[in-house]
């Protein structure tokens, strides 16, 4: 069977490993070099225990204060266009507990196999840095840290460990964190890695599988036989194949479009500065600032913000300067860089419930979707690719991707009851 994944950066990949890992020949095209933007540019944090949907409680008030400062954490461009505004407002009305905890749940589910998945990666001759230095979550704000107490106990369940650490405590397990800190949430089994030499492994080992990635192909048409997908086109190249996935990150919104499946995914772009190496113990989330400090062998990564605007990759610098400036506070002997250092940015790809779309396309046969995965991209995506194999190839829906069904945008969708079904060929 030959399979087109329309996308290179790390769904797209992990999607195409795992089934060429099965016997099939896979072809992933991409719109510009593979594995670029959101893919190298986040914190490389591989965190399940941290994996709640972005739309929660007080989310409506806290972005309406948020939208008076242009160095926020979150940013959104206004617009007055249909799809924005339901966008929008799908996006508010699931900022609440209960929508929030059961996306939480799903995560869980989906990323139970995340950290056995890597360690296979890296026992297939993936190179690529990882470390398993655990994840600390540290508050300036003590109300901050009640709110994020109310999940652990789905944390607990799935066998997470988290470990909640008051004033001294905090800072004796982190001597880098100041006296602001009044606390923390330690995760001591998460892990991080390095996601431009993920990406990289990754593809290294498609080619060496006789996968072929094919770069600088924007997919621009779609070639239909009724319900059935035969090709796929970029320009003059027309790409056949018995199977497609669509795991075009932030652009998958327009590209389903040509499919004849509109899905609600929007950008939600975010920057990372890389610095010199500050020494911490592991990944700390500065969760007021809703910034990520990620230290790697030879660098520190810090990444945060997201801006809810159009498809683009431009760099505001004043929101990188908020960035900067974040760890100045959590810090204690945190000095800014002497010049300013340079800035990336990426769009993630964001649904109004702040849940992946993992399935069968609507109106085809035998074309699927895989996107929407936000800021948790790293995390979600080992699992994502090993379940979605099982859907592509045997049309078994497993039960772990039900709440993610395509179908739930649509008028009078509703998410699939949790049980195995054979899904029409």
């Amino acid at each position: 069977m030959h399979i087109v994944v329309v996308g290179g950066g790390v769904i797209g990949l992990t999607t195409a490993y795992h089934l060429a890992r099965e016997g099939e020949q896979v072809t992933v095209l991409d719109a510009r070099a593979a594995g670029r933007g959101a893919s190298e540019v986040n914190a490389g944090w591989v965190v399940p225990a941290e994996a709640t949907p972005v739309p929660g409680p007080g989310m409506v008030l806290q972005s309406m204060k948020w939208m008076l400062h242009r160095d926020s954490p979150l940013y959104i461009r206004p617009s007055l266009h249909p799809s924005f505004l339901r966008f929008m407002t799908g996006m508010w009305r699931h900022s609440n507990a209960r929508d929030q905890r059961a996306g939480f749940e799903g995560h869980l589910r989906l990323a139970q196999a995340t950290v056995e998945v890597f360690d296979e990666y890296r026992a297939d001759g993936m190179d690529f840095e990882m470390h398993n230095a655990g994840l600390l979550m540290a508050f300036t704000d003590p109300a901050n840290l009640h709110h994020h107490l109310d999940n652990l106990d789905l944390v607990r369940r799935y066998g997470l460990d988290p470990q909640v650490l008051m004033d001294d405590d905090v800072r004796g397990y982190e001597p880098h964190l100041s006296d602001a800190v009044r606390g923390g949430i330690r995760f001591p089994l998460e892990r991080h890695v390095d996601p431009e030499a993920l990406v990289r492994a990754l593809a290294g080992r498609l080619a060496t599988m006789g996968a072929r990635v094919v770069e600088h192909a924007k997919v621009d048409g779609v070639v239909r036989d009724g319900h059935r997908i035969t090709a796929v086109r970029s320009g003059d190249r027309r790409f056949p194949a018995d199977r497609f996935v669509l795991a075009a990150g932030a652009w998958t919104g327009p590209v389903s479009r040509l499919f004849g499946a509109p899905l609600p995914i929007r950008p939600g772009k975010g920057y990372s500065v890389d610095l010199a190496p500050f020494g911490l113990r592991g990944p700390v989330n500065l969760s007021d600032s809703k910034v990520a400090v990620t230290p790697l062998d030879d660098r520190l990564r810090l990444a945060g913000t997201m801006e809810f605007g159009g498809l683009d990759e431009r760099v505001n610098q004043v929101r990188v300067d908020a960035i900067l400036r974040a760890p100045g506070r959590y810090f204690r002997d945190w000095s800014p860089p002497s010049e300013t250092p340079v800035a990336r940015a990426g769009c993630r790809p964001m649904t109004p419930d702040g849940l992946p779309v993992i399935g069968r396309l609507p109106g085809t046969g035998n074309a699927f979707v895989s996107s929407g995965h936000g800021m948790l991209g790293v995390t979600l995506a080992p699992g994502t690719a090993l379940a979605l194999a099982d859907l592509v190839l045997h049309d078994i829906t497993p039960e772990q991707l039900q709440p993610f069904s395509p179908t739930r945008f649509r008028r009078g969708g509703r998410t699939p009851t949790n049980r195995l079904r054979k899904e029409p060929a």
